[in-house]
């Protein structure tokens, strides 16, 4: 299977690609490397039938007189065979062959190996001052059957032409090849960037399921392809298995934590009623601090388990409707005044008249209860603390409450919106209030934030659009 695998690191696409252009190229390099041999070849070719036929009409004009010979080579011929300087043909003729009688006394002998019948042409390569040229030789018999003599004739003509045809062939061949490999190069290119459309696709719908704020059983399970090739239906098939097992382990989660926290409210309200009447019945027993004690600690178990039920309520569908959120936060600064009272804070509200927006009223007072709460209880006695609504930088608005207490240092703003996180030992609180907050800002597609404010204080809010 390792043969099989995928270059890590490296895109779909880009593998694609490599591996449909590559061969391509290869090929293409081949292609015109044969064809430059083929080319050559047919130049060689060329080059071979014109040297024969120079060598025997060479022959021909020399003739036997008696035991000598008589050589009938005007000289217009050898102008006309050395003129051009590319092109050079150079002859020879010796008798008894190799020794030299005409000619370019530089034509090279052919090979000791090459048996040399008599009018028969031989062709073989040569050099020349430096220069590879081709050469035909031809050996004759002439004289009479006493006095037998042989006569060489060699006829030797540059590559250079042999060169030059084989570059023209070559570049008639090459561009129409290359003209060729760019356009299905280009076909290749849009073959595979269509081929991975539905891949796109399929990413895109589960960006949105990922993204969605209502992660319910059907969202997660909405992957549908239905023009796409039968291997992405297959993938997608899977995806949508694996997302509803993950909804069934959320609702199994949220219905577990709904039950676990209805079934412990009832009990803890009881304790702590029963609490009550025990400390008013006990007022100088020694055993009322005890009781104090159990009241406070069963006080912060249903304070827990109120803020269990909020955190699975508000991740859960949101229906949203149009709201003012001005006055939903003026209405819920009111409701906390007796306790800020109570608490020795200045309670007070800053902000718009009026700013409307899509949301949920239960779960942004549920959030605003819980910056109260926060604020409240960590600002401490004599502090003042304000709710205020503005617009958001950009587009929005911006729910917040400010507090001038001790504020948390600015490299712990970030732990603030973990759950169970406390920025301080103070007695009350579980950690769970700012989380519900964040996930309320998450359900309305905005989202928490906390700052810290000069001299001091802290301000934490949400940035919530105005249509959800």
């Amino acid at each position: 299977m390792s043969g099989s695998r995928l270059l890590p690191g490296v895109s779909l696409k880009r593998q694609l690609l490599l591996w449909l252009l590559l061969p391509q190229l290869v090929l293409w390099l081949t292609g015109g490397f044969l064809a430059w041999r083929v080319a050559l070849q047919n130049g060689e070719r060329g080059i071979d039938q014109t040297l024969t036929q120079s060598v025997k009409a060479l022959a021909r004009q020399i003739k036997p007189i008696g035991d000598g010979l008589l050589v009938d080579f005007p000289k217009a011929a050898q102008d006309i065979l050395e003129q051009d300087p590319t092109d050079r043909i150079s002859y020879m003729v010796s008798s008894p062959p190799g020794r030299f009688l005409l000619g370019n006394a530089q034509l090279p002998p052919p090979p000791e190996s090459t048996f040399t019948e008599s009018g028969e042409a031989v062709l073989y390569p040569g050099m020349i001052d430096d220069k590879p040229v081709r050469v035909a030789s031809l050996e004759v018999d002439y004289g009479s059957a006493k006095s037998k003599q042989r006569l060489r004739v060699q006829v030797a003509q540059s590559l250079a032409v042999r060169q030059r045809i084989a570059h023209e062939l070559l570049e008639k061949i090459l561009l129409p090849m290359g003209l060729m490999g760019l356009v299905l190069s280009a076909l290749v290119y849009a073959g595979v960037l269509r081929g991975l459309q539905p891949l796109k696709r399929l990413e895109t719908q589960i960006e949105m399921i990922g993204a969605s704020p209502q992660p319910g059983h059907d969202q997660l399970t909405h992957v549908a392809l239905s023009s796409a090739p039968q291997e992405v239906h297959s993938l997608a098939s899977t995806i949508n298995r694996l997302l509803a097992a993950v909804a069934q382990g959320q609702i199994k989660e949220k219905q577990f934590l709904n039950d676990a926290a209805h079934q412990l409210r009832t009990p803890l309200a009881g304790l702590i009623g029963q609490t009550d009447l025990a400390l008013h019945e006990m007022q100088d027993s020694p055993a009322r601090e005890r009781l104090v004690k159990v009241r406070a600690a069963a006080q912060r178990s249903a304070h827990l388990v109120h803020q269990l039920l909020q955190l699975a309520r508000s991740e859960t569908t949101v229906d949203m409707q149009p709201l003012d959120l001005a006055v939903l936060a003026r209405d819920v600064a009111r409701e906390w005044m007796g306790r800020a009272l109570a608490a020795g804070v200045d309670l007070g509200y800053d902000g718009e008249d009026h700013h409307q927006i899509q949301g949920n009223q239960l779960l942004l007072r549920e959030a605003l209860s819980n910056l109260l709460d926060n604020a409240l209880h960590y600002a401490g006695s004599g502090s003042v603390v304000t709710v205020r609504v503005q617009a958001a930088p950009g587009r929005g608005a911006e729910l917040s409450v400010d507090d001038d207490g001790p504020g948390i240092p600015v490299e712990q703003l970030p732990n603030m919106f973990q759950r169970f996180w406390r920025g301080s030992d103070k007695a009350g609180g579980c950690g769970l209030g700012l989380s519900i907050v964040e996930e309320i800002a998450q359900r309305h597609h905005g989202q928490a934030f906390a700052q810290a404010l000069r001299p001091r204080g802290l301000r934490v809010g949400l940035r919530l659009p105005d249509q959800a």
